[in-house]
């Protein structure tokens, strides 16, 4: 009771053990009233035979629905699933019209995580490009199994439409990439503040009136990863280094699970593995309006409504294909 964090972490994992005893009491309870009414289809009475064969038939399909939802459960979680995540989205090839999908991704899983009930963002940092695009967004997303749902948008994003900024009506191809980490937290990871080199600078851009008159902005490097990770958006020295360190954090956590992937030599990779950030995972194409998911041969011609945080049906399809990988291996 004194450890706040393994109370949490029990609870969520009671919350998921409880759910697999309820269905299977059920299933149970199901199974036995199915036995009756199987007995009561013989009899000689044909009104009571009749309802009898109407109850068998009404309880076979529940046992068919509790069977075909027990597998999903009794496989083990990935303990990360039930984090929140720290998204970041980069301007990849294309210049202009690379910044300016990359700003329509940013809206696309801020209408996502708008559209999920219990979920909320949290901007980190913010790099706007020019024309309203956007260089680099990075932002928490706060709730319930929000690294499970979000980690299958790791990878490169692809865009084929005609840019804004081509006067010619040519269709172009251009990208950004998405990185979609676990939240870290202290127990799991150890950094020493010897393996850190923190230099502070003036903030640029826009801002409030602390913005080029005091070194407000932190770039923090891990010396033993090379990682640096620089934040100006708070309004603080001390803000922006506590934001800072929580990017450093997720990134060393991704870095480590990386390698224990490695490690492991696996003989096959899942379907939606996320593991190579270059590979290409979807492409939008915006005159078929068609959005394809490389991975799983997914594709929906809802393209608007993609774009506008419609992504339940591409998140299920994406997490049945891990299931299934899982039930198969």
């Amino acid at each position: 009771m004194k450890d706040a964090r393994r109370l949490a972490e029990l609870g969520r994992e009671h919350q998921r053990l409880a759910e697999v005893v309820e269905r299977a009491a059920r299933l149970g309870k199901v199974e036995d009233e199915l036995a009756e009414a199987r007995e009561l289809v013989g009899i000689d009475d044909p009104e009571m035979a009749a309802e009898a064969r109407q109850e068998v038939a009404r309880l076979e399909q529940e046992v068919g629905t509790i069977l075909a939802a027990l597998p999903s459960l009794l496989i083990p979680r990935d303990p990360l699933d039930d984090r929140s995540a720290i998204v970041e989205i980069r301007a990849g090839t294309g210049g202009d019209e690379a910044a300016l999908f990359a700003a329509d991704l940013h809206r696309m899983y801020t209408r996502f995580i708008e559209r999920h009930g219990g979920w909320k963002i949290e901007v980190i940092s913010l790099s706007p490009g020019t024309m309203g695009g956007v260089k680099e967004a990075i932002f928490k997303v706060i709730g319930a199994s929000a690294f499970g749902t979000m980690r299958w948008e790791s990878g490169v994003h692809r865009v084929q439409r005609v840019p804004a900024t081509e006067a010619q009506g040519r269709i172009h191809t251009s990208a950004a990439t998405v990185a979609v980490l676990p939240e870290a937290e202290e127990i799991d990871l150890k950094i020493e503040e010897k393996d850190l080199r923190i230099d502070v600078f003036r903030s640029s851009g826009p801002g409030g009136q602390s913005v080029n008159t005091t070194d407000s902005a932190v770039r923090i490097t891990h010396l033993p990863s090379g990682l640096v990770v620089s934040q100006q958006d708070q309004k603080s020295q001390l803000q922006n280094k506590l934001k800072a360190m929580e990017v450093l954090r997720a990134r060393l956590l991704d870095l480590k699970i990386a390698e224990q992937e490695a490690e492991r030599s696996r003989m096959r990779r899942s379907a939606v593995s996320t593991g190579d950030r270059s590979a290409k995972i979807r492409t939008y194409n915006y005159p078929q309006s068609r959005v394809t998911d490389h991975r799983i041969g997914f594709t929906t011609h809802d393209l608007a409504g993609v774009m506008d945080g419609k992504l339940q049906d591409l998140a299920e399809a994406l997490r049945m294909a891990d299931l299934e990988e899982k039930l198969g291996g």
